[in-house]
């Protein structure tokens, strides 16, 4: 199973894909590509891998993406073909962190196989506020964010299933409960 995540920064995303990380053994993250410059304590190879925009074009020239975007001016995003090798190589079900675009491109490609969650905060307001308390971007950034999260909170209807990340523990548990579903019809499907 391919598992795809969406949501405007700040929504509690990456909070709970790693949550689902620790709770599943054949669960593995795809690692993206991206020019933007780490944020915080991401290392390169762990979160994303951070390369210059030149060594972006380059891949997308050498066909070496399945999908990509172009994010922000100068930001671009996305998966190279070698994560979803890597890991279909494990034997074991992908998870993708992605723009809203990207995932709603990647459930194109990847059709049925590919279940997306859309992560959504309980407001803009509140999506602010955690931005701000993040405290690892500039208010110009966060006002970007902020207007980006905007357009992406109308495109969580193009989502298979919409999370609102209101409260954290309950946010888990239904993530839980819908990857337990789909990793056990697929295994009656085999």
């Amino acid at each position: 199973m391919i598992f795809i995540f969406a949501a405007p920064s700040g929504s509690g995303k990456s909070t709970l894909i790693n949550y689902l990380l620790q709770q599943y053994n054949d669960l593995e993250f795809s690692i993206s590509a991206t020019t933007r410059p780490p944020r915080g304590k991401e290392q390169n190879g762990k979160e994303y891998y951070f390369i210059s925009p030149e060594e972006f074009e380059k891949m997308i020239a050498d066909d070496q993406l399945i999908e990509w975007e172009k994010v922000y001016e100068n930001t671009y995003y996305g998966t190279p073909k070698s994560e979803i090798e890597r890991i279909e190589k494990n034997n074991h079900h992908i998870i993708f962190d992605l723009d809203v675009y990207g995932a709603i491109h990647l459930k194109q490609i990847f059709g049925d196989k590919a279940h997306t969650f859309f992560i959504s905060p309980p407001s803009v307001t509140e999506l602010q506020r955690r931005l701000e308390k993040r405290a690892t971007d500039s208010p110009q950034k966060i006002a970007e964010r902020v207007a980006k999260a905007e357009i992406e909170l109308q495109k969580a209807e193009f989502f298979d299933e919409i999370i609102v990340n209101d409260d954290l523990e309950k946010a888990k548990q239904q993530l839980k409960q819908s990857i337990d579903k789909f990793i056990r019809n697929e295994s009656v499907n085999k």
